[in-house]
């Protein structure tokens, strides 16, 4: 037996998930650089707008990165399972590009993205 306080709760907890949808969704904004992490560490820093190759060799693994027309890809890696080159080109904020046996990361960030959140004394 439904009761209006399962009814109000139904809708409530609707709303909360499209408010929540909407503000993940809206932040997305076109980037500015590619920021490249190799085990934890920044690897390199890159212009979306200069189209490049980045080959990445550490610990005889190999990655190909491709920054063409404004979006990143990863072009090529020897790990067995490929999600990282068959998950396409990024080029928005939030966007990443993951080859987890490698241990690569590929992040797009806008230009303020640098900034440090939070100031410890």
């Amino acid at each position: 037996m439904i009761k209006k306080a399962d009814v109000l709760l139904f809708f409530i907890i609707l709303i909360f998930g499209a408010c929540i949808s909407w503000w993940s969704l809206s932040e997305n904004q076109p980037g500015q650089r590619v920021v490249i992490t190799v085990e934890g560490e920044t690897y390199g820093t890159y212009s979306l707008n200069q189209d490049q190759q980045i080959v990445i060799e550490k610990h005889g693994h190999q990655n190909h990165i491709t920054i063409k027309d404004g979006q990143v890809s990863m072009s090529f890696s020897d790990c067995k399972n490929q999600v990282c080159v068959n998950s396409g080109a990024i080029s928005e904020t939030k966007d990443t590009i993951v080859c987890l046996p490698n241990k690569v990361l590929i992040e797009i960030q806008s230009k303020q993205g640098g900034e440090p959140d939070v100031i410890t004394g």
